[in-house]
């Protein structure tokens, strides 16, 4: 079958369709195979077109994408920076349209580089290209990993492949599927369908499902009684200073309720004032905590930030049990905890109203935290995106914990995006993973990705439950990212130069069987 050529604006409208079904495959939607259909309906209309054209395309396939997809960001700006909302509208544009920028160079160098659509195309380079590209929006300009194509797939049979290639390796397997989608369109003799197509689905999904009955990691020691405080703190309110003392005791009196857990976690600048500050205006409210487990053997994890005396300050974790400590953040949010190249955007800080907006960042790797006799990994908020961040932890830590505020976001997807993203890392490694939160969503996930429990939105709560410590590596643990983006440049080199070599040697090949016959 002969691909279809859309010219004009009916292939332009259908790429901005895809983008904009795309979120669906995520959460909170879940409709997982949305994530293939989705693409693979790009690239049919990627096939027969000028690079110029393929680059519109796929910008409006992104604009649909990371417009529908992330733009909860206009809250944040709007509704607790200050933003005007035409301001809030302008910064919330540039953004998506940025974002949108990745699809669409993408299809303009694939189609200008990579003429003919052969399956080596389909089926090797784009797929592989893809997931380059996710990697490098990973990271590029501290990165955005958001709606990668591999969270998507967290409950689907695809999942088996995240111990083994993280994220990065689901996003490809699940490209690779939406390509062999439209590789099946363009089989001439739909005899050929059964034989060429239906055996390379069963292998991918297949081999995904076998996966997921393996374990990576062993379980050690006694399971953990947890507590994770969701103290529902209006945003607005939470770093007002007739507010601070009211909200600290909140979570004070919510946690001495649970003084038979193990560990009791707050979440993100869950105390709204420096930590040296604390005993200056609330006298005895530190030593009160400490009482707490001094009396009671719990330890406490609080989200709060820290000033060092040199006037640099930190988005932190403090540990306050047996062996106290803290984890300072080290993968700041831009605009939010930071502002990046300082001297062009400086001026937007008198527009923003976002306290704390000059924090320091961590070292990457931190010595882990100790909390009930267990070496914690401790992430804040975004850092749970970057899944090379969260292994520097690893293997030594038997108990992973995410700490946010995803009250920023409102009542938008983005808390329970953030919650799939959570959810990868604790499948990636092969631990529970506790993710306390200030307005939810507050959950524990076990070793399999999988929420055994967690608290409803919005409501001030205790999520109890236990988490069982795990030790071991999976092979994520043991090569990160590089494994999968060797093996995907790999294929890519091979999908490149393959029809280089067909051209060159075919020829002479064909030429000395000739001179033999004869």
């Amino acid at each position: 079958m002969k691909p279809l050529k859309l010219s004009g604006y009916l292939g332009d409208t259908l790429a901005l369709i895809a983008g904009l079904s795309l979120p669906l495959a995520f959460a909170p939607y879940a409709l997982f195979p949305i994530a293939v259909l989705s693409p693979a309906l790009l690239f049919w209309l990627w096939q027969n077109i000028s690079p110029r054209r393929a680059f519109s395309r796929g910008l409006l396939y992104g604009i649909g994408l990371f417009g529908a997809g992330v733009s909860w960001v206009h809250i944040s700006f709007h509704q607790f920076g200050g933003l005007p909302l035409i301001g809030t509208i302008a910064l919330t544009a540039a953004f998506v349209l940025f974002m949108a920028l990745y699809p669409a160079f993408l299809g303009q160098l694939l189609t200008r580089f990579f003429l003919k659509n052969t399956p080596i195309k389909l089926l090797l380079i784009l797929p592989a290209a893809w997931t380059l590209m996710e990697w490098l929006r990973g990271w590029f300009l501290t990165g955005f990993p958001w709606l990668s194509l591999g969270y998507s797939q967290i409950d689907s049979p695809l999942n088996g492949f995240a111990p083994l290639l993280g994220v990065y390796g689901i996003s490809w397997l699940t490209v690779f599927t939406a390509a062999l989608l439209v590789y099946a369109i363009n089989i001439k003799h739909i005899k050929h369908l059964a034989w060429r197509i239906l055996p390379l689905l069963l292998l991918v999904w297949g081999s995904g499902w076998l996966l997921s009955g393996l374990s990576w990691t062993q379980p050690v020691g006694k399971a953990k009684q947890v507590a994770l405080i969701q103290g529902n703190i209006p945003q607005e309110f939470k770093w007002l200073s007739g507010f601070q003392l009211p909200s600290m005791q909140r979570y004070l009196e919510l946690s001495k309720t649970h003084r038979d857990a193990d560990i009791i976690i707050w979440p993100e600048t869950a105390i709204a004032m420096f930590y040296n500050d604390v005993p200056i205006h609330f006298p005895g409210f530190l030593e009160e905590i400490a009482t707490e487990h001094t009396q009671y053997h719990t330890d406490f994890l609080i989200g709060l930030p820290v000033m060092q005396p040199d006037g640099h300050y930190f988005n932190s974790v403090a540990s306050i049990g047996s062996q106290p400590g803290f984890y300072y953040k080290s993968h700041l949010v831009p605009f939010g905890e930071y502002i990046p190249f300082q001297s062009t955007f400086g001026e937007l800080l008198k527009f923003l109203n976002v306290p704390l907006s000059a924090f320091s960042a961590g070292e990457a790797i931190q010595p882990n935290l100790t909390s009930a006799n267990e070496k914690i990994g401790v992430s804040i908020c975004y850092e749970a995106a970057y899944g090379e961040l969260i292994r520097n932890s690893l293997p030594s830590a038997t108990l992973l914990v995410n700490v946010s505020n995803d009250a920023w976001f409102g009542d938008s997807i983005a808390p329970h995006q953030h919650l799939e993203i959570a959810r990868m890392r604790a499948l990636e490694t092969g631990r529970y993973l506790l993710r306390t939160t200030n307005t939810g969503i507050s959950a524990i996930i076990n070793t399999t990705g999988k929420i055994v429990t967690q608290a409803p939105q919005f409501k001030i709560t205790t999520l109890r439950g236990k988490a069982q410590p795990y030790q071991g590596s999976t092979p994520y643990i043991r090569f990160g990212n590089s494994l999968i983006i060797t093996l995907l440049l790999i294929i890519f080199l091979i999908g490149a130069l393959c029809p280089t070599l067909c051209d060159t040697l075919c020829p002479s090949v064909i030429s000395v069987l000739k001179n033999k016959l004869k």
